[in-house]
């Protein structure tokens, strides 16, 4: 029996949740690793491929999100706050366009990023995560 796309989508957020706090339970005396090798490890832990990872400037709350994606199962947003807690939700559809270009963004070359702002991109994404009731300010 085939389930429906959302729980495999739910899914994928718990696992990279269960990375995520593996992660903060091998921490040593309290010292966090960077939030792109927290990212990267738990892609691994998961087999998922990381699609971005972008600073959000001008939120008060996040300050950094990264994507990883699993193929047609789905992809997971990870945010850190301004005090360096993780957070992870699956997206959906409507925001597939909004995570394609800020993947196509962070594949680029340095020259083309030092030229295109993904800032606008970040804060689209990042306000219809919460309109639909993730990452609440």
């Amino acid at each position: 029996m085939r389930q429906p796309a959302r729980t495999f989508a739910a899914m994928v957020a718990e696992h990279v949740e269960l990375a995520l706090f593996e992660q903060s339970l091998g921490n040593v005396e309290g010292l966090n690793r960077p939030f792109c090798d927290r990212v990267a490890d738990a892609a691994e832990k998961t087999a998922g491929s990381v699609l971005f990872d972008v600073r959000v400037d001008g939120d008060v709350c996040v300050q950094r999100m990264a994507a990883i994606g699993y193929g047609v199962i789905g992809t997971a947003i990870i945010v850190m706050d301004k005090n360096g807690q993780l957070r992870c939700a699956s997206v959906s559809q409507d925001t597939a366009l909004l995570v394609a270009e800020l993947a196509a963004w962070d594949a680029s070359p340095l020259s083309e990023k030092a030229r295109v702002d993904h800032s606008g991109t970040a804060i689209m994404l990042l306000a219809r995560l919460r309109s639909i009731g993730h990452f609440a300010g």
